[in-house]
């Protein structure tokens, strides 16, 4: 099958679908291109069984991240700060009883989205056609084309397209496409230590019938050295009628089973708060090392390795091909805002 597109997207998630509705704003069609069969890339929300939204993905945002309040805003949707009231832990020893410490109230707290991250995505997705996206459609070619640029998927599919925007973590685009010509080698031979933020992170989610953390007067915020938890937060929602915890476990969990890793945070909790941590209602994790996140192994010597790298802001085959993940941000690389940010530049580099 082939199709002749002006101006294709390679990725789904945040950035991609901003670059999407900011085209779209301007009445510049676009066709998204998604690998996998869903929509969010980093982001995914998850229901319980008590249909509390549950982060396994990008969570919270800061009163410093003005591009994409200015676009949650625009989108109608609303923020609230993540709560932090009352005793919060931290564990520095198994055989040890934990500290109990308080967290001020922060002038500029973190937020969440009520209705939960995910909520982003589909607040986009709804403002462009339905016909322009296609899911499970990963693409494993990208050739120059004289005017234009063919686009190959795994699936033998192959996309004219007057323009290319690829929104996806640089060094996944280096492990999985073959360009033809082939990048510039300054370019191509950072690409694969190109840190992927959130790659390797293990996200944990847990909900309960009842908030009896806040009830005895902690705050669900914890800190460990000891446990298999190492980062927990209260989950509970804006209209405070669903209730849970999201965290990140250590990275060595990610040998264990799911089962196991449930095991060890259910003991770990029922340790800290009492016997009704034992009994959820639901329990994710997700250990972000997927093929739609990362390529392989990355050996990487820093925090956002080469991320905002001058080559990233380049277009390249005649000024067909761009990059726009936010990886490629100059500020807030890896997060929801560097998203935005990258997405913003490439919209306002569009002309067509």
């Amino acid at each position: 099958m082939e199709t002749n597109e002006e101006i294709v997207i390679v990725g789904g998630g945040l950035s991609g679908l901003t670059l999407a509705y900011l085209l779209s704003q301007r009445a510049i069609r676009t066709t998204v291109l998604e690998a996998s069969p869903r929509l969010g890339g980093r982001i995914q929300t998850v229901k319980g069984t008590l249909e509390a939204p549950l982060e396994l993905g990008a969570t919270w945002f800061s009163d410093m991240h003005t591009n994409l309040l200015s676009l949650i805003d625009e989108l109608g949707l609303k923020k609230y700060p993540q709560y932090s009231k009352g005793i919060s832990l931290f564990q520095t020893r198994s055989f040890e009883p934990p500290q109990k410490f308080f967290v001020p109230e922060a002038e500029s707290p973190s937020y969440r989205i009520v209705g939960g991250t995910q909520s982003l995505i589909d607040a986009l997705a709804q403002r462009l056609p339905a016909e322009s996206i296609f899911f499970n459609s990963k693409v494993t070619a990208v050739t120059e084309a004289g005017d234009k640029i063919l686009l190959t998927t795994a699936k033998g599919k192959q996309v004219h397209a007057n323009k290319v925007i690829i929104s996806l973590p640089p060094q996944l685009m280096a492990a999985q496409f073959t360009f033809s010509p082939k990048l510039p080698d300054a370019l191509a031979g950072f690409l694969v230590d190109v840190h992927t933020w959130m790659a390797g992170a293990i996200k944990f989610t847990i909900e309960y019938t009842e908030p009896f953390w806040r009830n005895k007067g902690y705050s669900g915020m914890l800190y460990s050295h000891a446990g298999i938890i190492v980062e927990m937060y209260d989950h509970t929602n804006f209209e405070e009628d669903k209730f849970g915890f999201t965290g990140f476990l250590s990275g060595g969990a990610a040998s264990y089973s799911p089962e196991v890793r449930k095991e060890y945070v259910l003991r770990q909790l029922g340790e800290l708060l009492g016997v009704e941590a034992l009994t959820p209602t639901t329990y994710f994790d997700k250990v972000w090392t997927d093929e739609f996140i990362s390529g392989g192994s990355q050996l990487i010597q820093r925090p956002h390795q080469y991320n905002g790298h001058p080559l990233l802001l380049e277009s390249y085959m005649e000024g067909k091909l761009f990059f726009s993940a936010t990886e490629t941000a100059t500020a807030y690389a890896g997060y929801m805002e560097g998203a935005v940010i990258a997405a913003k530049r490439i919209s306002n580099a569009i002309s067509v």
